[in-house]
């Protein structure tokens, strides 16, 4: 069971350049931190596409043999972590679908709230579903519209579907980008160097790799074509308020990214000044947990006027699986990842700095390795968002409500400094964190904290979709 909130996927689509599929993969570099269960790319080359998808990490996935595989001027990729759907290969993406009509691929970043719904009535209708993953429904609703318009066919699904989706869709000849009204999930547009194609992603720091030049977010409800004739836009989705994910700027994101129009790295630091002023603590120095509370604790410090060292470092060599003694080593989990620096922390007032508590054991082993390994004198403990108090339906991996360290109705703050062992527990209020992020306008989702949801979720799809992950299980 984990104790962090899992990232969600990325996605990339590239047009017009003739290594397509190579600018695809280094773009998916970039985006690793989105997604590490499976990657994937399809190209196209004007009459055929081609395909490649594997369960691992970016680096594990692809080589020179396989991109040789992946030819054409045009290509999309994911990165991707099971936030709807089980960890299986069948629900690694891009989907490539092929009808007598057509050729079709998607990379689908969110989650679709009435996809259980959807995929009962298309299968009524004699579709055949080969994943348990909701971004598949987005594929056969654009295969059931009978029509000569690309455009036509992508509206009429995505105007189907609710909840999240940032998704890039490929066809021989034609790259598309959309994203859903809301504007849950983020979605860039670039220009590519000394070329006349683009590319959109997850983030601006697959543009920064591959040296495209960031042009501007693909705004909510925004379809964007490109094809032979250049790029096209429109936007024929109803429009919805704005409700951009915060976690983005607060963990999911990269700091180097530019995301929603805001850098990440900016934010971050604010996150960490409002945290000091609205949670000042008497201590001596100031560490961050790698890597998401690093920036923060450095805008904490600067908000409490104190020294930010690093008392943790990470080992960035541990792969995603490894053999774990039974009993020889205590927290050897936490050990493993991260090392107390007992120079910086012996006999100190330490403030820890970290994005969010999700379930808390975690937390606890940190703050035990910061006394016992590091010496430390004092943990004080800041978080530099509010409560995480509800689960996230819109494309965030996250326990349920009853699961997660704090539930307004069973837990308080003090159970979880307590639970945590921490010598005092601070967290940024919803208020500070709005503050933080310059959204006066209420267009930030704060769901996972306030409870209150944009879009409406079926109660009972929680319940269906972990059926189908058990029957995914019976099925190996």
């Amino acid at each position: 069971m984990f104790d962090r909130f899992r990232e969600e996927c990325g996605v990339v689509g590239i047009y017009g350049h003739p290594e397509a599929s190579n600018l695809a993969y280094l773009s998916l570099y970039a985006l690793q931190h989105r997604g590490q269960e499976s990657a994937g790319i399809v190209s196209a080359d004007g009459r055929h596409m081609y395909s490649h998808r594997a369960m691992g990490l970016v680096q594990d996935v692809f080589n020179d043999e396989i991109l040789k595989k992946l030819p054409g001027h045009s290509a999309i990729g994911h990165v991707r972590y099971s936030t709807s759907g089980a960890s299986f290969l069948k629900n690694a993406q891009p989907f490539a679908l092929e009808t007598h009509r057509e050729r079709l691929a998607l990379a689908h970043n969110g989650n679709i709230v009435n996809a259980r719904q959807i995929r009962d009535e298309l299968e009524e209708r004699g579709a055949i579903f080969q994943s348990s993953s909701d971004s598949e429904v987005i594929a056969h609703l654009i295969c059931s519209v009978h029509s000569d318009s690309l455009l036509e066919k992508i509206t009429y699904a995505l105007d189907k579907i609710q909840g999240a989706f940032s998704v890039v869709f490929l066809t021989e000849n034609t790259l598309v980008a959309a994203r859903d009204p809301w504007g849950f999930r983020p979605l860039v547009l670039g220009k590519l160097r000394d070329r006349d194609g683009y590319v959109a992603a997850s983030e601006t720091c697959a543009l920064d790799l591959i040296e495209a030049t960031y042009l501007r977010e693909i705004e909510p409800g925004e379809i964007v074509i490109v094809d032979k004739d250049g790029l096209h836009s429109s936007r024929p989705l109803l429009p919805q308020p704005r409700k951009s994910c915060v976690f983005e700027h607060i963990y999911f994101a990269r700091p180097d990214s530019v995301v929603f129009g805001e850098s990440v790295y900016d934010s971050r630091i604010r996150l960490g000044e409002q945290l000091a002023k609205e949670q000042p603590v008497d201590a001596d120095i100031v560490i961050g947990v790698p890597d998401s509370g690093r920036v923060a604790a450095i805008g904490y410090g600067r908000g409490a006027e104190l020294p930010v060292e690093e008392g943790l470092i990470r080992n960035h060599y541990v792969g995603r699986t490894f053999i774990e003694p039974t009993h020889s080593i205590r927290h050897f989990g936490v050990k493993i990842k991260l090392n107390a620096v007992r120079s910086v922390l012996k006999g100190k007032r330490v403030a820890v700095v970290d994005d969010s508590i999700v379930r808390g054991t975690t937390c606890r082993k940190i703050i035990t390795m910061l006394r016992e390994q590091g010496g430390a004198k004092e943990v004080h403990m800041r978080v530099s968002s509010p409560p995480t108090a509800f689960s996230c339906f819109y494309g965030i991996d996250t326990p349920t409500k009853e699961e997660l360290a704090y539930n307004a109705e069973k837990q308080s703050v003090e159970n979880i400094r307590q639970f945590i062992t921490a010598d005092s527990l601070g967290y940024l209020s919803i208020a500070g964190l709005h503050q933080a992020v310059h959204d006066s306008m209420g267009l930030f989702c704060d769901a996972c904290f306030s409870g209150c949801y944009p879009v409406p979720y079926p109660e009972s799809s929680r319940e269906k979709q972990m059926e189908l992950f058990l029957l995914e299980i019976e099925k190996r």
